[in-house]
């Protein structure tokens, strides 16, 4: 399955906003991204298959404050478009159509000194099917991070999330990792802006060519507010899902760097709750190849 903003959204907007918090002194720089994504057919667990295609869209900018802080805004539009085919463990009736998330961060990034960086970047999402009530497709909460830059360029860090979600409150942690093993070779988080999002970790290797080539997994849940008028009106719909996945990317000229993925996204799950949050159906979902590709401009 795919809808590639799916990985949770506080580590995305986390990691957008460490990116940054190294990078020189100065004014404003402008960024943006743009990932079209496709997923393949996928077997639903009781009868019926799903596909979708959509595109990921994130742009902002941020800058220096003074003594190494930094302030950042980040924009974000997310659409997909399921095709579910003879859904029977649905009751033969698609569980939703086309979803779309419209989200706005403001993440701020501190230096403490000695090293290390405190990061704080609370956000705002709607998410919701087509015709979905806008004032109950509300999500919002913040990420608090702490990390170490160590002389060598090495950096990990930790975090913590809360969020509001449609009837439902997440806490959870947050790994934040650049790490060079060798000359070569990088232990870092996934791309935030790319399909698979950044709750993950990757495996980095740079060729002589100029390409650098990833192996890594991600973790994706998203739950989004149903039609008014669908099979369950107002009701909430969620989709998980632990993608697997190579990557290959070089950098262009002109800050632009193209990135190109080809994964599985395993462990896939589908549900759908009533307007209050009660599960009235989930089912697993099969396998699924998903192919997508991220052009990344920094300025």
């Amino acid at each position: 399955m795919n809808f590639g903003f799916w990985r949770r959204l506080a580590p995305v907007l986390l990691l957008a906003a460490m990116a940054p918090v190294a990078a020189q002194d100065g004014g404003w720089r402008p960024w943006a991204s743009l990932s079209p994504v496709y997923s393949g057919s996928s077997d639903i667990d009781g009868g019926g298959d799903v596909s979708s295609w959509g595109v990921v869209v994130r742009g902002g900018a941020d800058r220096s404050f003074g003594a190494g802080h930094r302030v950042g805004f980040a924009v974000t539009y997310d659409y997909a478009d399921y095709s579910f085919d003879q859904p029977a463990a649905f009751g033969g009736v698609a569980p939703w159509g086309a979803v779309r998330r419209y989200g706005v961060a403001v993440p701020l990034a501190f230096n403490l000194g000695d090293g290390w960086l405190l990061g704080a970047s609370p956000s705002v999402d709607w998410l919701g099917e087509t015709g979905a009530d806008q004032g109950e497709s509300l999500s919002y909460g913040a990420l608090l991070s702490a990390m170490r830059v160590f002389a060598d360029g090495n950096r990990i860090g930790f975090g913590a999330g809360v969020y509001r979600r449609l009837e439902e409150t997440s806490v959870f942690p947050v790994l934040l990792i650049d790490w060079r093993l060798a000359d070569r070779w990088r232990l870092i988080n996934p791309l935030p802006t790319g399909p698979f999002g950044g709750a993950g970790l990757e495996l980095d290797y740079l060729m002589d060519s100029g390409w650098s080539l990833g192996l890594g997994a991600a973790y994706r849940n998203l739950r989004f507010r149903l039609s008014e008028t669908g099979p369950v009106p107002n009701g909430i719909g969620e989709e998980r899902g632990v993608p697997v996945f190579l990557r290959a990317s070089k950098r262009l000229d002109q800050g632009i760097t193209l990135r190109l993925y080809a994964g599985v996204v395993t462990g896939g799950e589908l549900r759908v709750e009533s307007p209050s949050g009660s599960v009235l159906r989930q089912v697993d979902v099969d396998p699924a190849l998903v192919l997508g590709l991220t052009i990344t401009s920094r300025h």
